[in-house]
């Protein structure tokens, strides 16, 4: 979806998302485990996990202010998802060497009608996606720099996560890794 001056221009806008509200590491509800990712948020909400559990809430875990979403990714959400309303909330997941997601379904929004829009920048990522039931057989693909994929209606609830980042696949970010938004 993105080419790649529209990707570097997108990874300039989240350093200055990231200058303002920090990269942080998100624990699991009740062990504290850390996530393999980091992560930050823009919009008026921003996504988190700790100990208390999973929600969206108007500022970091540290008390800044969440920085707004950057146009281009507006733009991208309303050609590609249709959706009538602007989302709250883009996460902003930063895979370095070795970092995964499991399977998980994304259930912390009040409704489930605004699809999810996922957006790849930087190393390629094995995404797996599966069902509406954790136990739905899966496919696996990989996901390229520049990549969107909406999962709505059916696949709304669609249990999806990313088995592994091929380090050094692409040269966008010179450190190396995958941002996903």
């Amino acid at each position: 979806w993105f080419d790649r001056d529209a990707q570097a221009a997108l990874v300039e806008e989240i350093r200055a998302i990231a200058a303002q509200a920090t990269f942080f590491t998100p624990t699991m509800p009740r062990s504290g485990k850390p996530f393999s990712v980091r992560m930050t948020n823009c919009g008026p909400l921003g996504w988190v996990s700790d100990r208390d559990g999973y929600r969206y809430q108007p500022l970091h875990p540290e008390g800044m202010a969440w920085a707004p979403i950057p146009a281009r990714l507006l733009d991208a959400w309303r050609a590609l998802t249709r959706c009538p309303v602007d989302p709250d909330a883009c996460l902003v997941n930063y895979y370095g060497e070795g970092a995964k997601m499991g399977l998980h379904q994304d259930r912390d929004e009040e409704t489930f009608e605004a699809p999810i829009l996922s957006i790849s920048l930087g190393d390629e990522a094995v995404f797996r996606l599966g069902g509406p039931a954790r136990s739905d057989k899966t496919r696996s693909f990989r996901l390229r720099s520049g990549d969107a994929l909406v999962l709505g209606a059916e696949s709304r609830l669609a249990f999806h996560g990313i088995d592994r980042v091929h380090s050094g696949s692409s040269t966008l970010l010179p450190k190396g890794g995958r941002i996903n938004l």
